[in-house]
C-alpha cells in the first residue's frame, strides 16, 4: 500500500485550499484523486483547468467518454475507470457504450471506433500517428482541432493516471459499484 497523503480541506497545502474547496464545490465531495493532487498545489490546479478545457472541448459526451475511457483502460487505472463509468452516467451516455469500452469491445458507431483507434494510437505511440492513421480520423469526420484534443484529453489523463497508480488511490464510495480490474 502506498503511503500518499489524501487531503482533507483542513490538511491540504494552503497553496491548494482553493482549489479543494473548489472540488468540493464542483462534486459535492472530495474526490480521493484530488485529495491526492493536493499534495502538489500545481498539480491539482492544472488538472482542473485540464479538465475544464476538455469538457469544453468540441467532442459531445459521448466522445469525451470514448477518449477518456480509452486512455483509462489502456493505462489501467484502477481509480478513473469506475469513475469516469460513474460520470458518464450521469452525462447521460449509453451505458452499453461505457461497458464496451470497459471492456475493450468495439464501439456502437464507426465514428466513435475511429475515435477510441486514434486515441488509442496517441496513446500507445506518444503522439506519432501514421499519414494513414490521421487520413482515416478525418474521413470519419474529425478535424485537426479533434486530433489536438485528444491531446488534451490525454495530458489530462496522464495527470490523474499516473497520480493513481502511484498513490494507489482508492475509489471513490460513489464510485465503487463500478469498480474495474485491468485484464
Amino acid at each position: 500500500m502506498s503511503e500518499f497523503t489524501i487531503h482533507t480541506l483542513e490538511s491540504a497545502p494552503e497553496a491548494s485550499k482553493e482549489a479543494v474547496e473548489a472540488s468540493i464545490k464542483g462534486n459535492g465531495f472530495l474526490p480521493g484523486l484530488h485529495g491526492v493532487m493536493a499534495e502538489a498545489p500545481g498539480l491539482l490546479e492544472g488538472y482542473q483547468v485540464l479538465h475544464k478545457l476538455f469538457t469544453e472541448s468540441s467532442f459531445n459526451a459521448e466522445e469525451l467518454t470514448v477518449v477518456w475511457q480509452t486512455i483509462n483502460v489502456e493505462h489501467a487505472c484502477h481509480y478513473c475507470v469506475p469513475a469516469h463509468t460513474g460520470i458518464a452516467h450521469m452525462m447521460k451516455v449509453d451505458p452499453a457504450l461505457t461497458e464496451a469500452l470497459r471492456n475493450q469491445e468495439a464501439m456502437p458507431t464507426e465514428k466513435l471506433q475511429v475515435l477510441h483507434e486514434t486515441t488509442l494510437a496517441m496513446t500507445r505511440n506518444r503522439g506519432f500517428l501514421t499519414q494513414e492513421e490521421i487520413t482515416h480520423f478525418f474521413e470519419a469526420g474529425y478535424a485537426q482541432r479533434q486530433l489536438l484534443e485528444i491531446v488534451l484529453g490525454l495530458s489530462q489523463k496522464v495527470m490523474s493516471n499516473y497520480t493513481n497508480h502511484l498513490a494507489e488511490t482508492p475509489v471513490d464510495s460513489v464510485f465503487e459499484k463500478f469498480a474495474w480490474q485491468s485484464k
